[in-house]
């Protein structure tokens, strides 16, 4: 059987784009638009906590002017239980637009990361053979993670504390123009500070991102080949790689660390100069009798109210500077597009499927073909043993036939029709296919069977199992089809496992059924088990059976052989066994079967 590692040839390789402002907008939009609701809400909360602060200042004046001028005490109560109702609306309203904000962000975040999903699974193989777990785990979860707070705070809190920043300008520039412009100059240097500073971030937080993802691909790797590793004490190989690729993601968190630690510096340097400044002009002012007490104390908080919205966005951009890499590396994914035109408009014909393969060239790497000018017909409902040596080009016919890959020449028709356009999810919907490595999910005995199709009835599940021979043993699990199945197939036997991927095939009636070596891993008693389970199962279909053992190929009406990607032999089995110059011939006088042919 051929490796399924091929490194993609057809998609060219990633290469970092520029994510532009309105690229930002339209990732917003797409998918904050569906909670419009929601989002008004936020708005309104957001203009609220964002004016009432602005009172507060207002009426801490008048209590202190008033105080001053002797107004009676009833008054100055009455303007201290106005500043208490606000500072509680205040506290209020801030609590519900972090309730808001958070509940848009989570929404937000899951259907982003579920439109990832989707759409790497649509992607071709060639990606998935050169992208590890691990990296795809940090890109549809890691970076999505990343982003929370630009879908949660960051919209709210940019936009918010731009609205206090602008009130607040514009109050005490009415109040005095020379320290409206002193805090307006501030102003402005901060946002000039802080805008220079992220062109310098974001690339450094993307490279964080793709470190950390290497991280856990290296990880995942060494993890899955656990037993080897220690078998053949590599251990210390492992340990120096792990350390390698540990201090590849620790340089590259110091670099976007000390990045962010600029933004906090610069902010407290700005704000510590115009604090003084502000002062200085108030306490100037006061002296020459132009300027209440009141109206000081009001500069003064003024001055300290805006800090806070300086503070919010200098934050806000430490934050955008990692989601700027997660926002960068996730447009990447969703613009990289499979090179198979997956829109088919044709629809397979009921029952079994003739299958027919014209002129086939491919190959996984350019130069390096795997099938040479195949031609081969299986009539529909009749069964054909593919056989030949490790490498020959039998798993790669079944790959082409499933549409995992396409043939760069020729044609391959399944009941009279292109594959090539077939919609694929109706197409693989026809074929079943059941390999010698049977992928098990941690999830109920059930959701394996039916892969998570929840309109699959029960007593189905359960007469497929018993036709299996398997009611026994679902008679014995602690909770039948809601027992919890370990990931890889851990506590149940490999042919507890091929039976469950039998299973899989029975419950979608398939047109044509591909057997890839299925019963290589089982032992001889339990592949008798199933022996008159795989003849209901290609009774009225069509199927090819990769040969391992000559009890499947016993079963088949017609065989082919295949070497160096060329069939070198087609015909009857009978007329071919009978034929002692046949290849089939030879392989059945050894009386050893088809292991190490096959």
């Amino acid at each position: 059987m051929e490796s399924a590692t091929h490194e993609g040839s057809e998609q060219p390789p990633e290469r970092e784009t520029r994510v532009s402002l309105r690229q930002y907008g339209a990732l917003l939009g797409r998918y904050l638009g569906a909670q419009r609701r929601s989002v008004v809400i936020l708005g309104l909360l957001l203009l609220g906590v964002t004016v009432l602060p602005l009172v507060e200042p207002q009426v801490i004046r008048m209590f202190i002017d008033d105080a001053v001028a002797g107004q009676p005490v009833a008054h100055l109560v009455r303007l201290a239980s106005l500043f208490v109702v606000l500072a509680v609306l205040i506290q209020f309203l801030g609590l519900g637009q972090a309730w808001f904000g958070e509940r848009v962000g989570w929404h937000a975040t899951n259907e982003l990361r579920a439109d990832l999903a989707r759409h790497t699974l649509d992607l071709d193989m060639e990606f998935h053979n050169s992208t590890t777990p691990g990296e795809m785990v940090e890109r549809i979860d890691g970076d999505v993670n990343a982003m929370s707070t630009f879908f949660s705070h960051f919209v709210a809190s940019v936009i918010g504390s731009g609205l206090l920043l602008v009130g607040v300008l514009v109050l005490v520039t009415r109040e005095h123009l020379g320290v409206g412009l002193v805090l307006s100059l501030f102003a402005l240097a901060t946002v000039v500070l802080l805008s220079r500073v992220r062109e310098v971030a974001v690339p450094h937080a993307a490279a964080e991102r793709q470190a950390t993802a290497d991280m856990f691909g290296f990880l995942e790797e060494r993890l899955a080949g656990t037993d080897d590793l220690r078998s053949l004490g590599a251990g210390d190989h492992v340990l120096r790689g792990w350390a390698r690729v540990f201090r590849a993601d620790y340089a590259a968190r110091m670099r976007a660390e000390r990045i962010g630690s600029v933004i906090w510096i610069g902010t407290s340097g700005l704000f510590g100069a115009a604090t003084a400044a502000n002062l200085a002009i108030a306490a100037w002012l006061y002296h020459r009798g132009t300027m209440s007490i009141g109206t000081v104390f009001l500069m003064y908080q003024y001055m300290r109210l805006l800090r806070a919205p300086l503070e919010e966005i200098a934050d806000q951009i430490k934050q955008f500077q990692e989601a700027g890499g997660g926002i960068r590396r996730v447009h990447d994914l969703l613009a990289r597009q499979p090179a198979q035109v997956r829109a088919g408009t044709h629809l397979l014909p009921a029952g079994p499927l003739a299958v027919e393969l014209r002129s086939v060239e491919f190959a996984y790497h350019p130069g390096e073909p795997i099938l040479r000018g195949i031609d081969l017909e299986i009539g529909a409902g009749r069964v054909l043993g593919l056989l030949g040596r490790t490498g020959a080009g039998k798993t790669t016919i079944g790959r082409l036939l499933t549409r995992l890959y396409d043939a760069q020449d020729g044609t391959v028709r399944l009941g009279g029709v292109d594959v090539a356009e077939c919609e694929i999810t109706a197409l693989r919907r026809r074929i079943g296919v059941v390999t010698q490595d049977v992928q098990l999910f941690r999830a109920t005995l059930r959701e394996n069977i039916t892969l998570f199709d929840g309109d699959v009835d029960d007593r189905r599940v359960i007469e497929v199992l018993h036709d299996l021979d398997l009611g026994t043993w679902l008679d014995g699990l602690p909770s039948g089809l809601d027992t919890v199945m370990q990931s890889g197939g851990q506590g149940m036997s490999a042919g507890q496992s091929q039976l469950v991927a039998f299973a899989r095939v029975f419950l979608r009636d398939p047109g044509l059924v591909i057997l890839d070596e299925a019963s290589s891993r089982l032992d001889p008693a339990t592949e008798q088990l199933i022996e008159s389970a795989v003849d209901r199962l290609l009774l009225g279909r069509t199927a090819i059976l990769i040969a391992h053992r000559l009890a499947t190929v016993a079963r088949a009406d017609d065989i082919a052989v295949i070497e160096a990607g060329r069939i070198v032999e087609h015909g009857r089995r009978r007329q071919l066994a009978a034929d002692p110059s046949s290849r089939l011939s030879a392989l059945l006088a050894t009386g050893l079967g088809l292991e190490g042919v096959a």
